[in-house]
């Protein structure tokens, strides 16, 4: 539960706030230039829509704890609109949902940075709720034969078990394999090391691809602001170009790429871009490949 300050004062204190839980979120600062009440997204009509019945498998984080390099303790998750943003768009285009983490646990969401004035937002939120709090475990999925797509939203959430998942890069491997689309943005990409992850003796699957991520130079600088309260544990960009991807964007500016089967997107600014950019790309592989 967040309390806005009154004290205008109080509303630009860079200084992260304190839960009762001794968890950190984001400063005043950071929520008042940072977070948005509503979203741009605008329903986008397609000529024709998705109308088979494999469902985009949105893998989220049930994890909401990250220890910093100075041992407090951000409270995170999914971002709410790099996930449900993109997510409304696959809707307009005709696809539904399965929702998965890697224990099985409820997915958890950045709700300071909820956009509660968005109605479309909302709705989704509502809608798929119930999967949200009930999800798969990654390891049940056996096969990607039943799905049309993958979506790991951002947030830095998607850093902290899903990057070590054997059980989601089993799939990602699957996902390579068969040219199935991969879609995801911000912090996202920081969980396709789960292609590489330690006891899965497989190559890592996107080396030598390009994507998008949040730098981890922006990373650097959110503690100054009081983002994040304190530095990062370690950084999503450098440990993808260790891997051999080339990182193509320096900043972020809402920008989206494609790289073969991975799109990608470079911040929550590219939520609405992404969606928009992905959704047709998302409809004629499924009609290509008779999904």
């Amino acid at each position: 539960l967040i309390f806005c300050a009154k004290n205008p004062k109080m509303e630009d204190s860079m200084d992260p706030q304190q839960n009762e839980d001794g968890t950190y979120y984001p400063s005043p600062f950071t929520l008042k230039v940072a977070v948005v009440n509503k979203t741009t997204y605008v329903k986008q009509e397609h000529e024709v829509k998705y109308t088979g019945t494999k469902p985009i498998l949105v893998v989220c984080t049930d994890d909401a704890i990250m220890e910093m390099a100075n041992k407090k303790k951000f409270s995170t998750g999914n971002h709410p609109v790099e996930m449900l943003v993109p997510m409304l768009h696959f809707r307009d285009a005709g696809f539904t949902f399965d929702i998965a983490t890697q224990n099985g646990g409820a997915a958890k969401l950045e709700m300071w940075a909820f956009p509660t004035e968005d109605e479309n937002v909302v709705k989704l939120h509502q809608d798929i709720n119930a999967m949200l709090e009930n999800p798969k475990k990654l390891a049940d999925i056996t096969s990607l034969d039943e799905y049309s797509a993958i979506f790991i939203p951002g947030g830095h959430g998607a850093m902290l078990n899903l990057p070590f998942s054997k059980d989601l890069g089993r799939l990602l491997h699957m996902a390579h394999d068969q040219g199935l689309l991969t879609v995801t943005l911000c912090h996202g990409p920081a969980a396709l090391l789960a292609a590489g992850a330690e006891g899965l003796d497989m190559k890592f699957a996107y080396d030598g691809y390009m994507m998008m991520c949040f730098t981890d130079l922006s990373d650097s600088k959110s503690p100054g602001f009081g983002y994040l309260p304190g530095p990062m544990p370690w950084k999503a960009q450098e440990s993808l170009e260790n891997k051999g991807v080339t990182i193509v964007n320096k900043s972020e500016t809402g920008d989206v790429m494609q790289d073969r089967e991975l799109i990608s997107g470079d911040s929550p600014a590219a939520a609405d871009p992404l969606g928009k950019f992905a959704a047709p790309i998302l409809l004629k592989y499924a009609m290509e490949n008779r999904l």
